[in-house]
């Protein structure tokens, strides 16, 4: 047989006259510390207990205790963006991730997916030796790309990790999440009824993770990535964390915020000169506030509080386990949010996901008339504007925007074995894409220049680790610039110059502020008019920066472009046919027919039917919206549910024996209208008009056949309700002409 070229030693005929060789160990990872990188999500920069809230997160305070605090760390406005510049140390922008994985628009700064010439940290540890596990959000694979038929190459196993567990999508209900396991979806552990939590179970996946490799190769040293769903939307924690803060905010936004900023110059998180910033537009004064209207958003803002305490909780466990195995004090543990508290739950707050998505908030009466599910596993909720500018404290705008209260946010390292200094604050500017080159220095890491033959482009990132002994050191990151839906912003040794950009608007009408951020920690003092020939330099230099890394074409149409996905070559969504087989749960919503403003038919073929079956056909969606074609006590069922208005089409008649073919059909008559008839084996069984129908969105659940895999679509039936008969398939077919609105095109 030909002989290996890599081997070198001597293959004689027999073992006797033959010399063995081994390849030398791939790398020289043994003796490095452990890494564990924590993301939490939506969480603001006042929202932890050591930055000044009365949220009792004690493990992560632990852990800054520990170490150090940082006060001007910035990352970008928007999750998918923040994780693609953290995980690979360059601008979201040029790796192909401008704002989020559901959104290709066609141009390179927005693939929604990372260029494969930025490996993320996962593939360069990896090639070094390092284990890599992956627990909890990814939101980095184009959603299209999610379904069981993958591809797989964005998913974490494809971008450098050993093991996964966790979800793919942007969110998920924490007692009934989508849960994927390495390449596969597998059924959440348990349900809301026995206990179940998601951040428990992520947890618990992430020490089983730690426990099976340090028992095997403890030798190994591992990197370990942990992103919560907590704190995005929805809210929901177990009944005894949420009993924990009943009254908690009766006080209000106004004293709450007045009394985090309080804290925080007691902290010395925020420096003694620091001003908090004004209410953000459509924050009404909590005195103006009617009776209800108080009671509602207090009870929102505890579910927020209630989600966190409990996830510190889970922290607490995983770090109690690594100083039970003795390997804590050489583990760097970093823990920062994604970006600011989160502006998505309107002036009002939200008992539903929908809403905000179809380009609306919810109403006081909508939200008071779930009020007692808030929280729990019955609403996906998110809070008010007011709430939210408190979790930002004492910042100014929140997620999406370029201030502050959408880009600066709690970053904690510890690393007992290497920083001296512990429990203090930091307050040199850096970001995001500094984390990956940070963590390189100090494991002593050089990134090759290919990996898997593919050449690599250079980091953006700098190195923080001179800040962890020299406090009053200057930054080593002179400039950044930001980006996202049209905002945009550049830090310039100490300035910062931003616009708010109007959906819809030129882009070049958009009026800059300019601040001295060295000398005004909130943004409060716009000094665009004193210093102009300062706010000019800074707008030229961010041009400059935005074509060096990639942002251009300027796009303001963020989500509103997900329903031209059907597009894209190689898209399930260009389809006008899906046959779904038996045992089909769980495609997700951005793989689910696109039915939106369109006509379209829903056939299930089954078995020859008894008379007797019950159960779910088809279900899309979830407890804040979706569609289901069911069979109850004889009758077939349609029920579409869409920002709680629920258009509900019931058989006149029972389903007889023998039946074959049970449909729901959709004749679209006008805009989002039209009418909706059940047919049993051809026969209409019940026809009516149906009204403002979804236009983009009906809900971030995806499809299942044959049950109601997760949260419930419907409250007529038992959670799950699976079809106790013979299905043999379901097909959607849909209009060959797609009505959608002309700025969802991608033109």
């Amino acid at each position: 047989m030909p002989q290996s070229e890599a081997f070198e030693g001597v293959i004689g005929r027999t073992f006797r006259e033959s010399t063995p060789w081994w390849p030398a160990p791939r790398s020289d990872a043994a003796g490095r510390p452990d890494v564990v990188l924590i993301v939490l999500d939506d969480v603001g920069f006042g929202s932890l207990g050591c930055y000044g809230s009365d949220i009792d997160t004690a493990h992560m305070d632990a852990i800054a205790g520990r170490g150090l605090r940082y006060n001007n760390f910035n990352v970008t406005p928007l999750c998918s963006a923040t994780r693609a510049a953290l995980l690979t140390g360059r601008n979201h922008h040029s790796v192909g991730m401008a704002y989020l994985s559901n959104v290709d628009t066609g141009y390179p700064g927005y693939r929604g997916r990372i260029t494969d010439r930025a490996a993320t940290a996962a593939e360069v540890l990896r090639e070094r030796g390092f284990a890599t596990m992956c627990v909890g959000k990814w939101h980095l694979a184009p959603l299209e790309q999610t379904t069981a038929a993958g591809p797989y190459d964005q998913w974490p196993l494809g971008r450098g990790f050993d093991r996964y567990y966790g979800f793919l999508d942007a969110l998920v209900d924490q007692y009934y999440p989508d849960l994927v396991y390495d390449n596969h979806r597998v059924d959440p552990p348990g349900r809301p009824e026995e206990g179940y939590h998601l951040s428990e179970d992520l947890v618990d996946h992430a020490i089983g993770f730690v426990r099976d490799h340090v028992s095997v190769a403890p030798e190994r040293p591992y990197f370990l990535y942990l992103a919560f769903g907590a704190a995005h939307t929805p809210h929901q924690a177990p009944e005894t964390y949420l009993e924990k803060y009943r009254g908690r905010y009766d006080c209000g936004w106004d004293v709450a915020r007045e009394e985090r900023f309080s804290r925080q110059k007691r902290l010395g998180v925020i420096p003694e000169d620091a001003q908090l910033a004004p209410r953000n537009p459509g924050v009404e004064p909590w005195e103006s506030l009617n009776p209800d209207q108080r009671r509602l958003y207090a009870r929102m803002q505890e579910a927020y509080a209630a989600f966190l305490d409990h996830t510190d909780d889970q922290i607490g466990w995983l770090m109690g386990f690594l100083e039970g195995l003795g390997r804590l004090d050489d583990t760097v543990v970093v823990l920062l949010s994604d970006n600011g508290a989160s502006q998505e739950g309107g002036p009002h707050g939200g008992c539903d996901i929908v809403t905000y998505e179809e380009s609306g908030f919810c109403t006081v009466e909508f939200n008071l008339e779930r009020f007692d599910t808030i929280g729990g596993p019955d609403s996906q909720v998110n809070f008010p504007w007011g709430w939210a500018q408190v979790e930002n404290t004492p910042l100014k705008r929140w997620k999406q925007n370029t201030h502050a209260g959408g880009v600066r946010t709690p970053l904690v390292v510890s690393w007992p074995s290497g920083i001296g200094e512990a429990g203090a604050v930091r307050s040199q500017f850096h970001h995001a894409v500094d984390v990956v080159p940070t963590l390189f220095d100090l494991l002593d890491v050089t990134p090759p220049d290919e990996i898997r033959g593919i050449p690599q482009m250079p980091y953006h990132g700098v190195s923080m680790r001179y800040s962890f002994s020299a406090p009053d050191a200057p930054s080593t990151r002179s400039t950044q610039y930001f980006e996202m839906i049209g905002h945009r912003a550049i830090y310039h040794d100490g300035w910062k110059a931003l616009t708010l950009h109007t959906k819809g608007g030129p882009f070049d009408d958009d009026p800059w502020e300019l601040y001295h951020v060295v000398e005004d920690f909130s943004e409060c003092r716009d000094l665009a008019v004193e210093v102009p020939e300062k706010l000019v330099e800074l707008a030229e230099l961010w041009e400059r920066e935005a074509r060096r890394y990639g942002v251009f074409p300027l796009d303001d149409r963020y989500l509103s472009v997900r329903s031209s996905t059907y597009q894209l070559p190689g898209s399930p969504r260009r389809r006008t046919r899906f046959r779904y087989l038996p045992g089909m749960e769980r495609i997700p919503a951005g793989a689910t027919p696109l039915i939106f403003d369109r006509s379209y038919r829903i056939e299930a073929r089954v078995a020859p039917l008894e008379g007797t079956e019950q159960g779910v056909l088809v279900a899309v969606g979830d407890v804040s919206g979706g569609y289901v074609l069911y069979l109850r006590d004889g009758h077939l069922v349609h029920e579409y549910n869409y920002l709680g208005r629920r258009q509900r089409l019931t058989s006149s008649a029972s389903v007889a024996s023998g039946t074959r073919l049970l449909a729901f059909e959709f004749d679209r008559t006008d805009k989002y209208c039209g009418t909706g008839r059940l047919r049993v084996d051809g026969e209409v069984m019940a026809e009516a008009t149906m009204v403002d129908m979804a236009r983009n969105m009906i809900s971030w659940g995806g499809l299942s056949i044959g049950v109601d895999a997760l949260s419930p679509v419907s409250s007529l039936y038992p959670k799950g309700f699976p079809f106790s008969g013979g299905i043999e398939s379901v097909v959607f077919t849909l209009g060959e002409e797609q009505e959608i609105r002309s700025h969802d095109v991608l033109d």
